[in-house]
């Protein structure tokens, strides 16, 4: 599994306060654009799931 922001719930009109709460320093952001989470560094501690004010921050399920 991994994690993802779902852009429709994130903002994108501050930096996100995630980024210094990732221990894994997996989320990353371009201005106020939509952070984006490295599934190479990211430990799914669940961290910025909890976090996330809006809720915007998920796990993907993968199919197959």
């Amino acid at each position: 599994m991994a994690l993802t922001v779902d852009a429709l719930l994130c903002p994108q009109d501050h930096r996100c306060p995630l980024i210094p709460i990732c221990p894994a320093g997996a989320i990353t952001q371009e201005g106020n654009a939509l952070p984006l989470i490295d599934p190479g560094k990211c430990i799914e501690c669940g961290k910025c799931v909890k976090r996330c004010g809006m809720q915007a921050v998920y796990k993907v399920k993968k199919h197959g």
